[in-house]
This record gives structure tokens, C-alpha cells and sequence, in this order.
């Protein structure tokens, strides 16, 4: 039977009898058995009707699921006013669009909820939109439990939502604390992590990291000539007039844009790490556009053209006439014929086979031939 009691008082436990002629006008308060649903109405009680009727308040899914975690609570011996519940109900997916476009997306939540929470409503019909809202959408009713479709072909493509056999209820946390739940383990985990490194052996320093001072073009396009590179990047290098770049051609298939600073720019080389890493992105995208090189890093040089660290310490197989070219200043007489180079196969030159002619019959013959 639902509990009620008045609105203003504090201890819902039994109903008050009012003390009056006629029926009361105060508000009261009715809940399920288990307290967790309530309802605001007349109190309607007077000293000859004590116990008006009212309407029955029952327990919902929602009230289920507490009690059963309340049951599993007390067999697990967990104290719920002190555990914290750190589970996520959503995927990653579904929170990574959500912070992309968190006004958006919380609309759509509590939308979402409303449409949950309502026993006649089974369908839920959207506008046409992106396909990244539709995404998310999808991503959301599969959180839900629910069922999505999209329906149309552009520009009316749109997604339906509805009710099937899997939905229960709404999740418990909204997307807003599952954010903020997420940013916390990140945390906690980045934390753990640094305190478990392994510190320095005392009285040893630290091993110095030298900044980059270059970039370095991989994969370069068949045929590609030093006014190519310099004609295709003159205007992200003008962009910084004090910074000069040669362009080396190397060995190991990849091009090398050694960046030079004026004595009068008084760049330091942190300060010319920088400058280069400002300007990759507009590298990165001059040489994709033109079909310079198939990507850029950054790198250490030094004077002899050796590099010694690259960005993220990746290194990228090369192709394409930087390919022949490196092979081809190399004179094949200097090149190891019997034995193979380190690293298994042998490279060879770019030299023609010789060919042996064969011996014209009448040469066999010493010229002992009649016509």
C-alpha cells in the first residue's frame, strides 16, 4: 500500500489525521512501498473520513534495480553510502561525439529520457541532420537499449528510435558525469603511471634531448627535383623570412629540409623546435596537396647530415626517383660483389647486363667463304 503523508511534513511513515469538519486542502505526499516514487495531492482527510481514497502509487523498474542492488550490496558487504560507483554505461564513441558537441547532444539526451521514462510513447521519429548526429544518435539508442534505423536518402535521411525487447531503462548517470567520471580514471591512471617509473639512479643526469631542426619528407614522389620541393613550399617558408632550409637528397630514400637561421635572428635551437613545429601543419599540407612526399616529421641533424631523432622516433620505408637516385651516385665498382650487405638482400647498381654477341658464322670461318 503507498505511504502518504503532508507536504510539509519530514516523516512520511504514516498519515496525520486531520482534526477537521470538512475535507483538508493541505497538500500530502504518496509514495510507492519503497519510497523512491512520490506524488503530490489533496490531502482530502477529515475527522469523519480519515482515510480518503487515493491514487496508488507502484514501484517501477527503476525501484526494482535499487533493490536489487541493495541485495547485492549487503551479500557483497559493501557499504553503498561510501562505495563510489565509477561504471560508465556508454561507449566510447558515444562520449567522444558528445564532447564534440555537448549543447547539442545533451538536448538529445534528456530527449531521449523524456521518451524513456514514457509508457505510451514507442516511437520517436528526428528531422533530417548530418551524419554525425545521426551517429550519435545511433550510438545513444544502442546505450539506451533501444532500437535505430535511418530512414531516406540524403539530404532526408533521418533516424527513428523505438522501444524493443531490450529496453529496460535509462541509464543512471548522464553523459555530463560519465565525462567527468572518465577525465577522473584518465587522471588517476596518467599518476599511477608516473609514479611507477623508474626513477634516475642518484648522482647520474638526465640524458639531454636535443631539439629538432629539420624536417624530413618520406615517401617523395617519382621525379622529384630540389626546385620542386623549394617551389612547392616557397610560400609556408616565407611565412618565416629569419629560417632558411637547404634541400638534401639522402641515401636512405627521404628528402631532408636542413632549416638555417640569419645570425641576425638570434633563434635558440628550443626556439627553432618551435618555429619548425608551428609550421609542419602547413607543410604537412602543401606536400600532400601538390604530391610533393607522402608525409613530413621533424628531425635531428647534425652537421654531417646525420640524423640522430626523429618525431616519435618512426621512420617511414621510401619509393620513387629519390629511390634511383640515391642508388645511382653510388659507383658500382666500389659496391661488394661477393658477399651480401648487412641486413640480408644486396642492392644492386642500375647498370645495363652485357650482353654477349653472338659470332657471325663467316668470322668462324676466316673469310674462307664464296659469295
Amino acid at each position: 500500500m503507498a505511504k502518504n503523508t503532508h507536504a510539509n511534513t519530514t516523516l512520511p511513515s504514516t498519515s496525520s489525521v486531520c482534526n477537521e469538519s470538512v475535507a483538508c486542502t493541505s497538500k500530502a505526499v504518496i509514495a510507492c512501498p519503497c519510497g523512491l516514487r512520490r506524488q503530490e495531492v489533496k490531502c482530502l482527510a477529515s475527522s469523519s473520513n480519515p482515510t480518503p481514497s487515493r491514487p496508488d502509487v507502484k514501484c517501477d523498474d527503476e525501484c526494482l534495480r535499487q533493490e536489487r542492488n541493495r541485495r547485492l550490496a549487503a551479500a557483497l558487504n559493501i557499504d553503498p553510502t561510501s562505495h563510489q560507483n565509477d561504471h560508465i554505461p556508454y561507449s566510447d564513441v558515444t562520449l567522444r561525439l558528445f564532447r564534440d558537441n555537448t549543447t547539442w547532444a545533451e538536448a538529445q539526451e534528456r530527449e531521449f529520457r523524456v521518451f524513456a521514462k514514457s509508457a505510451d510513447e514507442v516511437r520517436l521519429r528526428y528531422k533530417p541532420m548530418s551524419k554525425t548526429n545521426r551517429q550519435f544518435l545511433h550510438c545513444l539508442a544502442e546505450d539506451y537499449g533501444l532500437e535505430s534505423k535511418s530512414e531516406d536518402a540524403e539530404p532526408l535521411r533521418h533516424v527513428v528510435v523505438f522501444k524493443g525487447s531490450r529496453f529496460v531503462s535509462a541509464p543512471g548517470k548522464t553523459l555530463a558525469q560519465c565525462v567527468r567520471i572518465r577525465a577522473t580514471q584518465e587522471a588517476e591512471t596518467a599518476a599511477r603511471a608516473a609514479a611507477s617509473r623508474a626513477p634516475s639512479p642518484p648522482g647520474l643526469p638526465a640524458p639531454t634531448v636535443q631539439p629538432f631542426n629539420s624536417f624530413l619528407l618520406s615517401r617523395p614522389c617519382f621525379g622529384l627535383t630540389v626546385e620542386d620541393v623549394e617551389s612547392g613550399l616557397r610560400s609556408v617558408f616565407a611565412t618565416q623570412p629569419s629560417v632558411h632550409f637547404e634541400t638534401i637528397f639522402l641515401p636512405s630514400e627521404e628528402v631532408l629540409l636542413k632549416a638555417k637561421t640569419s645570425y641576425s635572428a638570434f633563434l635558440s635551437p628550443t626556439a627553432l623546435e618551435q618555429v619548425l613545429m608551428a609550421m609542419k601543419p602547413r607543410v604537412a599540407k602543401v606536400i600532400e596537396d601538390a604530391a610533393i612526399a607522402g608525409g613530413v616529421v621533424l628531425c635531428r641533424v647534425e652537421s654531417d647530415a646525420e640524423i640522430t631523432r626523429r618525431d616519435g622516433n618512426t621512420r617511414t620505408d621510401a619509393s620513387g626517383w629519390s629511390a634511383v637516385a640515391g642508388r645511382a651516385v653510388v659507383n658500382p665498382d666500389t659496391l661488394p660483389t661477393d658477399q651480401p650487405r648487412a641486413g640480408g638482400r644486396r642492392l644492386l647498381g642500375l647498370r645495363k647486363k652485357k650482353v654477349e654477341r653472338e659470332t657471325s658464322w663467316t668470322t668462324q670461318l676466316d673469310g674462307d667463304v664464296e659469295c
